[in-house]
């Protein structure tokens, strides 16, 4: 009963507005107006950066050529700290790479807009890690999601919306604890996660140099850049 009353307690009612619509209808415009001076659009694809330190959610859209940065958002909250969700009930928020897909999308929300992250990932159940129903959604609480406020979440699902609808297949969401630079890990050499930030760190190197999402192949053995 513990589980079905957190996954809900997450989830919300099946029943209510889809604000989904109401955002698009509201925001649409000015996305469209804001999205075309930077050279992209609404519907083209989109990426999602999350750093726990400093607390920011980075939404990217393509352009011509590449990605360019649309917004940061601050995180109104995330649970816990620096590290791994590892198990169920750690009240941690996830770090890895996951893959949002139209029906990870739920327009109603008890937090007024949400995804899923799809956690666990296929290397993270490899490790044996646990949990369900990660979020990212509205509201500033969080008991293992990254809370983004109403105002914003409504921007952010927006555009991951409208991506999925226009075609992309699915919306690559990198969580990590911080910026992966050579001297940030350094600097947490004696953290227990080091090794699995060091996991993730050729993919924060790729996107910071090409601006293009790499394809990341998320196996049990752990992530590959191909």
């Amino acid at each position: 009963m513990a589980f079905v009353a957190a996954v809900l307690w997450r989830l919300g009612p099946a029943l209510g507005p889809d604000r989904a619509e109401i955002a698009l209808t509201e925001l649409g415009p000015t996305l469209r107006r804001e999205l075309a001076a930077r050279g992209s659009s609404l519907g083209a694809p989109a990426f999602v950066r999350i750093f726990k330190e400093p607390p920011l959610l980075e939404l990217w859209t393509r352009g011509e050529e590449h990605f360019a940065l649309f917004r940061s958002y601050p995180i109104c909250r995330y649970s816990g700290k620096l590290g791994p969700k590892t198990r169920e009930g750690d009240r941690q928020a996830p770090e890895g790479f996951y893959r949002v897909l139209a029906e990870q999308l739920n327009p109603r929300s008890r937090f007024h807009l949400s995804f899923d992250l799809g956690y666990p990932n296929a290397y993270e159940l490899a490790l044996g890690f646990s949990g369900n129903a990660l979020m990212v959604h509205g509201s500033c609480v969080s008991i293992g999601c990254y809370a983004m406020g109403d105002a914003a979440i409504r921007e952010i699902y927006t555009v991951i919306s409208e991506a999925l609808r226009a075609g992309q297949d699915g919306v690559w969401v990198h969580a990590f604890p911080f910026p992966l630079t050579p001297e940030s890990l350094r600097q947490r050499e004696g953290s227990e996660f080091v090794g699995y930030w060091r996991s993730l760190a050729p993919a924060f190197e790729a996107f910071e140099r090409t601006r293009v999402p790499p394809a990341i192949e998320v196996t049990a053995q752990g992530y590959r850049l191909n």
